[in-house]
Formats: C-alpha cells, structure tokens, sequence
C-alpha cells in the first residue's frame, strides 16, 4: 500500500483468512492544536488501479477510538471485507471518547465538528485517490457516532450524499436514557469533564440533540439509515426521531431489529448501512 510521510504507521494482519490492511495516520488539528490519529482501510487491489474511489467516514461510540471499529466486531476483518466487495474507503477518525462530535465552546482542545469537517475529511482527499465530490461521500457511525454521523450530516449537507445511525445517542439529554441513576450521572459527568464544562444546562444538549435537526434535515434531503435494537437503552430515543421525521414528511430508512447496546448488533447493522449508501452512490451516477 502506498505510503505518504504523514503516515506514522500501518499494519496488517491476517484473520479468520481476510488479509486486513489499515493505514494510521497522523492529522494535526489547528483548530485544537493537538495530533490526533485516523485509521483508513483501502480496498486490497488500491494500488493495482488509479481510478478514485469513494468514501465512508465510520465514527466510533463514546469510551472508543479509531481503532474500535477494526478492533471490537465480531466478524473479524469486517471492514476489509465491505471495502473489497463495495469498492470504497473506510475513513475511521478519533472522536475522544465523549466529544459527541461537537465544537465545545468552553473546551478548545474539543473541537470535533471542526476537526472531521474541515480537518480530516480535506486530508483525506489531498492524501487518498478519493472522489472528493459529496456524491461519493458518507458518514455513519454507532452510538456516540451514530448522532455524530447525523449531527455533521444534518449541519454540513454540502459534504455528504447519505448518512446514517447505528444505536445512535440522537438525544443528548443522557438523563432521559433508559439506565440506572447512577450511570446517568457519570455519563454526565464524563461528557461535562470532555466539553470543559460541569454542568452542561438542558438548552445546551438539546440544541446539540439530532432529535431536534428534523428541520434541517428536511431542507438537505440528505437519503438516512437509522437502526436500533429492541433491547437498547436508546431505543426509544430513535423511536421519538423516526416519529419526528415522519410527521415532517422526512424520508428515511428505520429499522428495529434484535439486539443490544453491543458490537454483535453493530457488526450486524454495518453491512446493510454500506448497502444503503452504496446505492445512493450509485443513484447519485444515474
């Protein structure tokens, strides 16, 4: 695989017979002043061709990192094996783990809205045979991720051709997620310590809260995929989201299927999102 000299590192390994080749790499953040790191997962026959390849952007859930996606699914090798059949490049970027995606204003070292929109999706582009238009270009992610995905899609629609939500927190509020007191608490208390502020104020979070970007993502038209477990503590969370883009007249793709908060139902849930997306990319072609 090609190298550039920001890559600080790549490896590749063999598992259950699919050869994983992952790229790590080094993005400096102005908008942070700090490094942060990306993984980027090619198809295995990139370097055999030179037409441009589009792109998935794939966040990670609260308390993870770039590597949980290549790390933590039960199919080992998962996201080779979409990258293969479908073609397209995996970008796997670092959140921190409970940024949710945002420009904190109080926490100029949590910038993330900025970092993935205007920082790491350019360097992509500059340093990977990308089609670097929005009609190849999408974003999911699970949990944390998942309202990441529809929070950067909802606000920068110029960017994407589809997003999409796995378990997604769409709601922000944690204190109306189905868990313990205690849990509430701390998760509060961990997003509060990553935005720079301790007490974060119910307007905040519900202005930062995807549930209340219908609007916006009616005037995008932008193709959604949002999907949750029966058994998930942010069901009904997705349930009051898909209710709001029904009665908007939002059309989108909702799916309840068994399962859990886990990474046996994201493993499941990711290959039917690269499905969804790819026929938008190919529709976009049409």
């Amino acid at each position: 695989m090609k190298k550039y000299i920001i890559l600080f590192l790549g490896f590749a390994i063999c598992l259950s017979g699919v050869a994983v080749s992952a790229d790590t790499v080094e993005i400096y953040s102005p908008s942070m002043d700090r490094t942060l790191y990306a993984s980027v997962v090619v198809p295995a026959s990139y370097d055999d061709h030179e037409e441009p390849l589009p792109v998935i952007y794939l966040l990670h859930g609260a308390a993870g990192d770039h590597t949980s996606w290549l790390e933590e699914t039960p199919e080992q090798g998962l996201i080779q094996r979409l990258s293969d059949a479908y073609q397209i490049i995996f970008v796997l970027p670092d959140g921190d783990p409970f940024s949710f995606y945002i420009d904190s204003p109080w926490n100029p070292e949590s910038q993330f809205e900025t970092h993935i929109i205007r920082e790491v999706i350019p360097f992509i582009d500059d340093h990977y045979r990308t089609i670097a238009d929005k009609t190849r270009r999408a974003i999911t992610g699970l949990s944390m991720g998942g309202h990441g995905a529809l929070y950067l899609s909802a606000r920068n629609p110029e960017l994407f051709a589809a997003a999409g939500s796995m378990s997604g927190a769409v709601d922000i509020d944690v204190e109306g997620w189905d868990i313990p007191e205690e849990n509430i608490r701390g998760f509060l208390a961990r997003m509060g310590q990553a935005l720079g502020q301790e007490d974060l104020e119910e307007d905040f979070l519900s202005e930062h809260s995807v549930t209340n970007l219908v609007d916006q993502m009616k005037e995008n038209g932008i193709p959604l995929i949002i999907d949750c477990g029966i058994d998930d503590f942010l069901l009904d969370a997705n349930r009051e989201l898909n209710s709001r883009l029904l009665e908007a007249g939002v059309p989108h793709d909702y799916i309840e299927r068994p399962g859990a908060h886990t990474w046996e139902y994201w493993g499941n849930a990711l290959p039917y999102h690269v499905l969804f997306i790819s026929k938008v990319f190919r529709s976009s072609s049409e």
